[in-house]
């Protein structure tokens, strides 16, 4: 690459220790930016943090749930702490193991409130206070969230995620409008099928006996004939959040090898 696109700036990644998160926070890196990663699991938020620094990057892991406020905001101020500002961020932590595969009628209040703050509240809570600090520097940032195919109509079986990613991409476009004049440029990705752990995990539930059979049937559907590499996911992130994208805000970039092509 001839010219590295993140040099001087600081990249914060949640959901970054596995698939799409991952693979955009080794993207960051490796064009230049300082990287925070947060999630969960900290065995592998740390081995990812690793592979950044083996790419010569700076690098921390900040164990995080980002479906609490008090946490998230401590991400954000430990990412100034360390290197002292925040320039772009990728709220990408998402989970479907509650209230997936069930009518929606036989969804529990428990399973909707799980839901909502996993994939929902969270990415309100990260942008609140990604936002805030965008402000305080006064230089303006970029925000990418991670929506989903399922976002973007109803998906029998799995209403909670479905409504949880079309609430994430009513979230992007009114802050997009609201803090376009500050120069805070607020984006969604909206994602079909990556092989990621996430996706695995639905293949298994799908067809315990055989997750092949469920993955190839899946890849039948995508005009492109296969699942998407995270790789390719996070060049659609690591692009809305370079100056290649700068009149680009509000918008929903569908990165799905074609599958809800015949809709819209």
């Amino acid at each position: 690459m001839s010219e590295r696109r993140f040099v001087g700036k600081v990249a914060l990644v949640t959901g970054g220790s596995s698939g799409i998160g991952r693979a955009t926070a080794l993207g960051f890196a490796a064009e230049g930016a300082s990287v925070v990663i947060a999630s969960r699991g900290v065995e592998r938020g740390e081995a990812v943090r690793r592979e950044l620094e083996v790419l010569g990057a700076q690098a921390e892991f900040v164990p995080t749930d980002v479906s609490q406020g008090e946490q998230v905001e401590a991400l954000v101020r430990r990412t100034v702490e360390r290197f002292g500002r925040l320039d772009c961020a990728f709220n990408n932590a998402a989970a479907i193991d509650v209230g997936v595969f069930k009518p929606s009628a036989e969804f529990n209040e428990e399973e909707f409130d799980g839901h909502m703050a996993l994939n929902f509240k969270s990415v309100w809570l990260c942008m609140k206070h990604e936002i805030a600090q965008f402000l305080r520097q006064g230089s303006g940032g970029t925000i990418v969230n991670t929506s989903s195919v399922n976002g973007l109509g109803g998906v029998g079986g799995n209403a909670l995620y479905a409504a949880a990613k079309a609430g994430v991409l009513g979230l992007t476009k009114s802050a997009a409008q609201e803090y376009a004049k500050q120069g805070i440029r607020v984006n969604a990705l909206v994602a079909g099928g990556f092989r990621t752990p996430m996706l695995e995990g639905v293949f298994e539930q799908v067809s315990p006996q055989d997750p092949s059979a469920a993955e190839a049937g899946f890849a039948r559907l995508v005009p492109l004939g296969r699942i998407g590499r995270p790789e390719e996911a996070a060049d659609a992130v690591l692009w809305l959040c370079s100056e290649a994208s700068s009149y680009v805000t509000g918008h929903s970039l569908i990165v799905d090898g074609g599958v809800t092509s015949p809709f819209r």
